[in-house]
């Protein structure tokens, strides 16, 4: 799908992280789900949104209970809940405008029906094995 049409099917989600104290609303595209090579997504394993522009993304409640974590290059911000450890979304590392949502944890959404492409964030490593 290219990017046209990924942002022509745009839709609003709720969502949160597993023990409910992050709750967020999104605005984004559902396919192509993403999952990254990298050294950090392949340990949390989560399923991705396409890019979205970080205005399509309102956090509801519990801003307090995030925590973020950088690795690498120090760029892209990964968030977290302090209290379950879900991660819920991100700020990419190209490009600090955009994010993407882990789908799994989007209300209504069966992140293991969708079909997802790899990303090859393993490249874009400047630290071995990172």
């Amino acid at each position: 799908m290219n990017a046209v049409n990924t942002q022509a099917h745009k839709s609003s989600h709720t969502g949160s992280c597993h023990c409910g104290a992050v709750k967020f609303e999104v605005r984004s595209a559902l396919l192509p789900a993403t999952r990254c090579n990298c050294s950090l997504c392949k340990r949390k394993g989560a399923l991705m949104s396409p890019v979205f522009a970080v205005d399509d993304l309102h956090i509801v409640e519990g801003a307090e209970a995030l925590a973020m974590y950088q690795f690498n290059t120090r760029s892209a911000q990964h968030f977290f809940c302090k209290i379950c450890g879900i991660y819920p979304f991100h700020q990419t590392r190209k490009d600090a405008r955009l994010w993407r949502v882990n789908l799994g944890c989007l209300d209504g959404v069966d992140a293991y029906t969708l079909e997802s492409v790899i990303a090859d964030g393993a490249s874009l490593s400047v630290v071995e094995e990172a």
